[in-house]
């Protein structure tokens, strides 16, 4: 079943814009470790933070909260799979928000989409509930 679906999209420009302005600020406030090991190797650093802006911002989407109720931009985290598949996982606020929407007998998966086509950036998170 799914429990919640969310979408974004972000302009890559605006996020290197803010990378400018705010440089690591703005990295340690919105950004795990992994994801900006992952962005620095990347050769558009701010592409690849941009995808996972629109990655968090959809996934709060599908929590059906956005950014409120004390969610946190770092308790949700993109990593990658060896294959290169977009993984999230969800610490803190997100993981109990998303504990809480769990039906009794089910676990949840998030699935997460990325994509980028200079200036955009979008991801696609679904949320769904599988029987234990």
């Amino acid at each position: 079943m799914i429990l919640g679906i969310g979408t974004d999209l972000a302009n890559i420009d605006r996020v290197a814009g803010v990378l400018t302005r705010h440089g690591d600020r703005f990295r340690k406030r919105v950004f795990t470790d992994t994801e900006l090991d992952r962005a620095a190797r990347r050769p558009h650093e701010a592409a690849t933070l941009a995808k996972r802006w629109a990655a968090k911002e959809a996934c709060s989407k599908a929590l059906g909260t956005g950014l409120a109720m004390g969610i946190s931009w770092r308790d949700m985290a993109v990593a990658n799979l060896s294959t290169g598949q977009p993984t999230m996982t969800l610490t803190g606020w997100a993981e109990r928000r998303l504990a809480a929407m769990t039906p009794a007998g089910h676990r949840a998966v998030v699935h997460v989409t990325l994509t980028d086509d200079h200036p955009w950036a979008q991801a696609f998170v679904l949320i769904e509930a599988l029987r234990d």
